[in-house]
């Protein structure tokens, strides 16, 4: 499975790649965890995609679109300080530059590819190891995220444990809580399945 990272499309293939990402956010926020998400034309989207973030995208060898992840520098506008500050100390997120903020998180869980026999599914794992690569690639050592409880078993399952900053909460209908994840060649070399193939590098040269 492929990782990639795309801020804004160079050609057709990474453009149709970014329709397809809005296509699964909707599929699975709106549709599958019914969260209160804007989806027109059966795309969702937010403000924050106007923000020139980094996208994150699996896929798969036959092609498909696997998972994906938006990325955001913690230090401007970010989900966890402005939509969810009730998650954070005091209402505030302690930012600094060597800290970006990971949102809009999902993976097709319905792709038989890299299923296996593992508790996790492999397009999650190579969406983890994609991005701590892209990360310490940019220059950021920490991750801050907003999660529902569910997700945060599977990170200590694959032994990525989520150190909290503030006290789980009920958001909409889920129990939520933020968190910051390391970013290190260690945590990358955990994560990364056994057939990773990355065009990260050569997207951030």
């Amino acid at each position: 499975m492929q990782v990639l990272a795309i801020s804004k499309p160079k050609n057709l293939y990474e453009a149709q790649l970014l329709q397809k990402h809005h296509q699964l956010r909707a599929s699975v926020f709106f549709s599958r965890l019914n969260w209160d998400v804007a989806v027109v034309d059966g795309r969702e989207a937010d403000a924050f995609d106007d923000l020139g973030p980094h996208y994150i995208l699996a896929v798969s060898a036959s092609g498909r679109l696997a998972g994906c992840a938006r990325l955001l520098p913690a230090m401007g506008p970010t989900m966890v300080a402005e939509v969810f500050p009730s998650l954070l100390p005091e209402g505030r997120l302690k930012a600094h530059p060597a800290m970006t903020e990971s949102s809009r998180f999902c993976v097709d869980t319905t792709l038989e590819e890299g299923r296996g026999g593992g508790f996790v599914h492999e397009a999650t794992l190579t969406m983890f190891a994609g991005i701590v690569e892209w990360c310490m690639a940019s220059g950021f050592a920490e991750i801050v995220t907003v999660t529902d409880l569910r997700f945060e078993r599977i990170l200590a399952r694959v032994e990525w444990p989520l150190q909290r900053i503030g006290e789980e909460r009920k958001i909409g209908v889920t129990m939520a809580v933020a968190g910051i994840l390391p970013a290190t060649p260690e945590t990358f070399q955990k994560l990364r399945p056994a057939n990773y193939q990355s065009q990260i590098a050569k997207a951030i040269r």
